[in-house]
């Protein structure tokens, strides 16, 4: 079978230390939000580990972002066809078709990746979403709650740190459903291990 260069060393090695950080982040965070309920490890020790595994995936989203836009990956890869709107809501209904029940019965997936368009339509809206928004959102309220002083002027400008706090909390809950998501979804290729497999070697197999 034919194999595609889908993902370079730099996306590989970002995505990584993203999900591996992610998942840290997350139980310490569990373990800071129920701190009398969860014994994972200290308070103390949860708040430092959060706080600078933090500050590792704010460098690593920066460098995601400087990577994307000065190679002009980021425009090809996760803007969706805005500007072909009929045409891009036909191929995200397709693709939908293909999730709902297509993929149950067999059908061959609508959507074949290519290095310049490797997304999917619902991938594409999802990810644009998550990395141009989502993101950055949690960064910010994190560094709110990081230091509430320094940051006072953007925490009292969205309503204070109970705010914050909602805010943060709120992305948290969702981006541990995410992860559950997505490795679902990661296991969807040709084989269950296609797709795994591929943001370890950079190669997916074409289909």
């Amino acid at each position: 079978m034919k194999k595609i260069y889908l993902h370079p060393l730099p996306v590989r090695v970002w995505h990584w230390i993203n999900a591996i950080g992610f998942i840290i982040l997350i139980l310490t965070g569990v373990q800071i939000r129920f701190v009398d309920q969860v014994g994972l490890m200290s308070f103390e020790t949860a708040v430092q580990i959060h706080s600078w595994l933090g500050f590792i995936l704010l460098a690593n989203y920066f460098i995601w972002f400087v990577y994307y836009i000065f190679t002009g990956k980021f425009f090809k890869i996760y803007i969706p066809p805005f500007w072909k709107p009929v045409e891009f809501i036909k191929i995200c209904i397709r693709q939908a078709k293909y999730y709902a029940y297509g993929i149950m019965i067999g059908d061959e997936n609508p959507h074949h990746p290519v290095p310049e368009n490797k997304f999917n339509p619902l991938q594409q809206i999802s990810y644009l979403f998550i990395m141009a928004v989502l993101i950055p959102v949690q960064i910010i309220t994190g560094l709110m709650l990081w230091d509430p002083q320094l940051f006072g002027s953007v925490v009292s400008l969205i309503g204070g740190i109970q705010v914050a706090t909602l805010i943060h909390t709120a992305l948290w809950i969702f981006f541990s459903a995410f992860i559950i998501v997505h490795f679902y979804l990661a296991t969807l290729g040709v084989t269950p291990m296609t797709h795994i497999k591929a943001m370890f070697t950079g190669y997916e197999d074409e289909h």
